[in-house]
């Protein structure tokens, strides 16, 4: 072994980290053979997989028309969101299929799996997707009953006689 008697020469010799000397990786386009990009979408419990390519900006959800299976027009602005955020509105095609959970869960999973599939397809809107904070999986789920209780947490009627 080397005589090691400071802590620079304890760092010499056992060398500094690689991705410490290396910069960070540039982030790479993912895309399949057909020149799309996949990601799958989570919020509550509903889960969305969701492909995007480039096109004319027409969404498909479950095999029908976003305003046909969202029919809020609060719905189909959360899904409009991230196209606006990153500057892309009516550039791609989505197509999603969705389960689990209600309509609002499953907007907002299409929602969150349209950013993941644009910061796949496109790197550079990664930046402005974070920054509104789409890329972050929204973990609240409905909490489980337990038993002895009314409902979660809420407990049946105290008689005191």
């Amino acid at each position: 072994m080397a005589d090691i008697k400071s802590l620079d020469d304890l760092k010499s010799a056992v060398g500094t980290p690689a991705a410490a000397t290396e910069a960070a990786a540039p982030r790479v386009a993912v895309r399949d053979k057909l020149g799309r990009s996949y990601a799958t979408g989570k919020r509550k419990d509903a889960v969305a997989r969701v492909w995007i390519k480039p096109g004319s900006g027409k969404v498909t959800v479950n095999g029908k028309e976003m305003a046909a299976y969202f029919a809020r027009p609060v719905l189909q602005m959360i899904l409009r969101q991230p196209f606006q955020i990153a500057n892309v509105e009516g550039q791609f095609d989505v197509m999603a299929t969705v389960a689990g959970g209600g309509l609002s869960g499953q907007a907002g999973a299409v929602k969150h799996g349209i950013s993941k599939a644009l910061q796949l397809y496109e790197p550079s809107l990664r930046g402005a997707l974070k920054a509104a904070g789409f890329l972050t999986r929204d973990s609240r789920v409905v909490e489980r009953k337990k038993y002895g209780k009314a409902k979660a947490r809420k407990s049946f009627q105290f008689s005191k006689r």
